[in-house]
């Protein structure tokens, strides 16, 4: 039985170029109480497999959080598969504002001890006593009360590129950071102002909004669906988009336009930009915003020292990538020294 990958992201790539049909990118999470996980990621391996669906899944004893690309034609085959899981039947998928048939090109489910790594070790609190869920009329409805606090819940990298209009969006490199220190700054407001969340698919504010109201917020509210469901309901329903940029994805696309403004700006020269790339230097690999005309003075490289590795002999490269282990905790998003121009 195939449990796993067989082909490469380059072999995979030229079968979807050869098959010519549409793919559509979606996401979906669930909270449920999972007995075993790694059976369970099996089953999801094996049935989606045949499925021909791509992405990065994680399964843990708490649930599920997917993120995928499915054949258009496959769709209907797919949510019935989907539908006859107890726990997900008719769980809300977000389906890609932009799609992209290669937004994926390996099928991974991988089984984590949570499905959004939050660092919490507090076993007291309700994980499903959540926040009130908000339509996208009823989100921009009470962003426009003076008495909301409206907060991002992504990471600097994300916001940067696009967030809602006057919304507080705190410098961190994780979801976790934030938790704490947007309890700090709002102590005082725990039971006079709205709490307001957003975030990409609204999976973090799903355990933000228990967490916030098992510390005593009496007014915790989340994004339904986050912003890509929130773009989907705007766009059909006419209402008044109050996003302002990029919304990032942790895709191949990196990220859906959702507004002509570009509010960030290139991190090598400064000029106006919200265009994210990795170093081309596998061992950096840093995420980081860089334009065109950067791009090709440098190569695609975060530095010069980065630019010259790079155009070593790939068997250079190599030796001097030997021991070394690439994760977020050496080469973190956007945050290094060569980034001048880094907000």
């Amino acid at each position: 039985m195939q449990l796993y990958n067989t082909l490469s992201a380059k072999e995979r790539a030229t079968l979807i170029e050869q098959a010519g049909k549409q793919r559509l990118t979606l996401s979906f999470y669930a909270y449920s109480k999972i007995g075993n996980p790694t059976l369970f990621r099996n089953h999801l391996f094996v049935l989606w497999n045949e499925q021909d669906v791509l992405g990065r899944i994680y399964v843990a004893h708490e649930g599920i959080n997917a993120q995928l690309s499915v054949p258009a034609d496959n769709f209907n085959h797919f949510k019935t598969k989907l539908d006859a899981i107890p726990f997900l039947e008719n769980v809300r998928l977000n389906i890609a504002v932009e799609q992209d048939n290669k937004s994926f090109l390996k099928l991974k489910v991988k089984v984590r001890d949570k499905i959004v790594a939050d660092g919490l070790n507090d076993d007291t609190f309700d994980v499903t006593n959540i926040g009130v869920h908000l339509k996208a009329k009823e989100f921009n409805e009470l962003l426009a009360d003076p008495n909301t606090v409206c907060v991002d819940m992504r990471n600097h990298y994300e916001s940067e590129i696009g967030h809602f209009d006057g919304a507080v969006t705190p410098d961190v490199d994780t979801f976790r950071d934030s938790l704490d220190i947007i309890e700090e700054d709002l102590k005082e407001h725990k039971e006079d102002k709205n709490l307001l969340m957003y975030c990409t698919g609204g999976i973090r504010c799903e355990k933000a909004s228990a967490y916030y109201k098992h510390k005593g917020f009496k007014n915790v509210f989340q994004l339904e669906g986050g912003i890509i469901e929130y773009v989907r309901q705007v766009n059909e329903e006419k209402l008044e988009n109050k996003f302002v940029g990029k919304n990032f994805v942790f895709d191949h696309r990196r990220a859906e336009k959702i507004s002509e403004d570009v509010i960030a700006n290139c991190h090598q020269c400064g000029t106006p930009c919200d265009t994210h790339v990795n170093c081309e230097n596998e061992a950096c690999h840093l995420l980081f915003i860089q334009c065109d005309a950067c791009k090709e003075k440098m190569q695609g490289c975060c530095s010069e020292q980065c630019q010259e590795v790079h155009n070593l002999p790939f068997e250079e490269q190599k030796e001097l990538r030997k021991g070394t282990h690439n994760s977020n905790k050496i080469f973190k998003k956007g945050r290094s020294e060569v980034l001048k121009f880094k907000k």
